[in-house]
């Protein structure tokens, strides 16, 4: 069972934007150094991309998340072989 959830938005920037982008979870005071980190992306609209656009542009980004840090929370990172530009929604979630 998840401990916490939530969600996030990566920004890539204006044009011509960037192929790496990074969020922090922060605020996570019951996180342990040892709990699980998770991230989803998530076929959602943000500001800069419709519905269709977030489906399938995480067929070319991939996210991970840094490990936990204790009282604090973590990292998600996200990285492609192509430019982005604008913000894309992602789910998180951690759990001990």
């Amino acid at each position: 069972m998840a401990n916490a959830l939530g969600t996030a938005t990566l920004d890539f920037g204006a044009w011509p934007g960037s192929n790496e982008a990074q969020v922090v979870i922060g605020g996570q005071s019951a996180i342990s150094a040892g709990s699980y980190t998770g991230v989803f992306p998530m076929a959602e609209a943000s500001g800069a991309h419709t519905l269709n656009d977030s489906t399938y542009a995480f067929m070319w980004i991939a996210v991970t998340c840094t490990a936990a840090v204790a009282g604090v929370g973590f990292t998600v990172l996200a990285r492609s072989a192509y430019s982005f530009t604008g913000t894309f929604v992602i789910r998180w979630v951690w759990s001990d």
